[in-house]
């Protein structure tokens, strides 16, 4: 393996195109959905086209430092659960990789700094800059205590919908605006769901890699209660999903939006049951790791159903 290559592979850059697929969607079908149906004479969309792009690239950056730094904190983890996969010490130095991780993470500030400064907007920046922290803590610290780690990460997976919504708000809305309500409704859902079914994959990872935690010391979830409890946790929170999507879709029925309806249900809701199933009788690192890559495929068809709007 080369150094491009390997590069490549320690940013996870499959990962790194589903958050750009995440923002490209949210920016070209539900923002223009919800401005459609807007007075007219109201504000358009703030975040223009090469203001999206900025900010998309650099929530790819922050993304790709926070790959690089947890594998920086996790190499000897990684050679007992995955040590196939392993890029730093083998292709990659130490150094270089935290080289890489501040100019990456850098990059993203300054794109962040300048997209809230066309936009006047404070607190895209200073989110941004929060993120970055929390990645770096997630991976020196919190990666290790149980469920703290899995609910950070789940939140930045929120925030890459989040701050595009931020990006749109407008410092003098008034309760009564319409247009501004119908977004955060949107963005909530689609939030909402990438919190839970990251946090579902998320523990589905902590206990496909107990052996390795466990070698060094790690207090995930699995380890400190067992993973009976895991597989419960799990479970509810696939059902707690479950039962939200369900009742998304009497709503959306009733709009008429059959097809949205029966894509949700095939490509999402019967998935999802699928895993609850499954989840209930894996006990190995290999069945573990196939719930996971199938969560990550529900992840992406929820993404996906914005195209509908």
């Amino acid at each position: 393996m080369n150094a491009i290559s390997a590069f490549f592979k320690l940013i996870r850059w499959p990962n790194l195109l589903f958050i750009l697929l995440t923002q490209i969607l949210f920016r070209y079908f539900i923002l223009p959905f919800v401005y459609v149906t807007a007075d007219p004479g109201y504000e358009e969309i703030k975040l223009s086209e090469s203001l999206f792009y900025l900010l998309a690239i650099a929530s790819v950056c922050i993304a790709a430092a926070g790959y690089i730094i947890n594998d920086y904190f996790d190499v000897n983890i990684d050679q007992v659960n995955k040590s196939s996969k392993v890029v730093i010490g083998k292709y990659i130095n130490r150094r270089t990789a935290i080289l890489l991780h501040a100019l990456l993470s850098l990059t993203g500030l300054i794109l962040s700094i300048y997209v809230g400064y066309k936009l006047k907007n404070i607190f895209i920046p200073v989110f941004n800059f929060l993120a970055i922290n929390i990645l770096w803590f997630y991976s020196s610290t919190f990666k290790k205590k149980i469920l703290i780690g899995n609910i950070l990460i789940s939140l930045l997976t929120a925030w890459v919908i989040l701050v595009l919504t931020l990006a749109e708000y407008r410092f003098r809305i008034s309760p009564q605006d319409v247009v501004w309500q119908r977004l955060l409704k949107l963005s909530f859902i689609y939030a909402g769901f990438a919190f839970i079914i990251s946090l579902i994959r998320e523990v589905i990872k902590d206990m496909e890699d107990v052996e390795g935690d466990l070698k060094y010391g790690c207090k995930t979830m699995p380890i400190v209660w067992g993973l009976p409890v895991a597989k419960v946790f799990t479970a509810v929170w696939i059902v707690v999903l479950i039962g939200a999507l369900l009742a998304i879709q009497i709503y959306v029925l009733q709009l008429g939006w059959w097809l949205s309806a029966l894509y949700s249900f095939i490509a999402i809701i019967l998935p999802l049951i699928w895993v609850l199933r499954k989840l209930y009788k894996a006990n190995t690192s290999a069945e573990f790791h196939q719930l996971s890559s199938v969560v990550k495929l529900i992840m992406l068809s929820g993404i996906i159903s914005m195209v509908f709007f």
